[in-house]
């Protein structure tokens, strides 16, 4: 093991794919030479040739479609949207055509095509590349969608998403790229079973008896320092489970954790109307309903554009934010 970023553990996953199926090919805008904005695929073009990482065209829709292609053709691309705004000019390519061959070709045509998206906000930057774009593609059938919050999980998640024979998008917390963790060395991912976990899993990273925070992405970090700050002033014991993939989602490890608790609440920077906490608040209702002692709270931003930078941090849930869902869920 070695202490690793997770964008560093992506580029490390990358490799071994590569490395492992010369099918793996990368496509993107500046991902060769520059090695991409955040530096993830850097000295992959220089390591395996500019036929398998290709520089493209600043031209989303171009970019998916020829993955389309090539996928058809026995390829496994894996596409970098630069940043999580710029993907809706491929939004058509993306929900019309990769989430449904499969099904419009009753199998018989597969299309395992990895769709890398850096998103959320934390950066300073502007609001088409600060956003959280993921319940668009959750709404759709035929796409997995996953998003790792550690190294670790970067690591072992993108090589089990190119492996996925479905179209996976694979959500990348921008502002945790340089978050460190351990990563394995040498790993390769040969079989599903090699990873520490399934794919389609969710992770309680943190046990407790009094509430159950459901999070994932950029958001764990900011659960656990909750979670933490709670126990150390005494106010609850939160347990906090990192979701890992949202589509599909691991009901029956989040239903296992509330009818324990019998609280929930739901924490994403995506905005609170039909974000993925609306989904699962009904979920735990359906499923939950005799164990729960409070409403299932939300805390997520807000419903309008992303804001500028210089108050990005007023919009963003935040520690206090947190720990106010604790309280108040803990209140009745």
């Amino acid at each position: 093991m070695s202490s690793t970023s997770l964008g560093k553990a992506i580029n490390r996953g990358l490799r071994a794919a590569m490395d492992h199926d010369p099918k793996v090919v990368l496509m993107g805008e500046d991902i060769g030479a520059l090695g991409g904005v955040f530096r993830v695929t850097d000295g992959l073009q220089k390591d395996f040739g500019e036929d398998r990482v290709i520089d493209t065209p600043l031209a989303e829709s171009g970019i998916v479609g020829t993955a389309v292609g090539l996928a058809m053709r026995g390829y496994r691309p894996v596409v970098e949207m630069q940043f999580d705004g710029f993907v809706f000019p491929a939004f058509d390519q993306i929900v019309t055509q990769l989430a449904k061959m499969g099904n419009r070709s009753a199998g018989h045509v597969r299309l395992p095509v990895v769709v890398r998206i850096p998103y959320g906000g934390g950066i300073g930057a502007v609001e088409h590349h600060s956003e959280s774009p993921e319940t668009y593609f959750v709404h759709t059938g035929g796409l997995r969608v996953v998003s790792p919050s550690t190294p670790e999980d970067a690591f072992w998640m993108i090589q089990q998403a190119i492996a996925c024979p479905d179209p996976v998008v694979f959500l990348e917390p921008k502002r945790r790229y340089w978050d460190k963790g351990d990563v394995p060395e040498g790993a390769v991912l040969r079989a599903d079973d090699d990873a520490p976990r399934p794919f389609n899993t969710a992770r309680v990273v943190r046990s407790g008896a009094d509430v159950t925070m459901l999070c994932y992405g950029p958001m764990v970090r900011t659960c656990l320092a909750a979670a933490e700050a709670a126990a150390a002033d005494g106010t609850a014991d939160v347990e906090v489970v990192d979701l890992r993939s949202l589509s599909p989602l691991d009901l029956p490890t989040v239903m296992d954790s509330v009818r324990r608790t019998g609280r929930a609440v739901v924490v994403h920077e995506a905005p609170l109307t039909l974000g993925l906490g609306a989904e699962l608040a009904a979920r735990i209702q359906e499923g939950c309903f005799y164990h729960l002692e409070a409403p299932v709270l939300r805390v997520g931003g807000f419903s309008a554009p992303y804001p500028a930078a210089k108050i990005e941090d007023e919009y963003l849930p935040d520690l206090d934010r947190v720990l106010d869902a604790v309280d108040r869920v803990l209140a009745h």
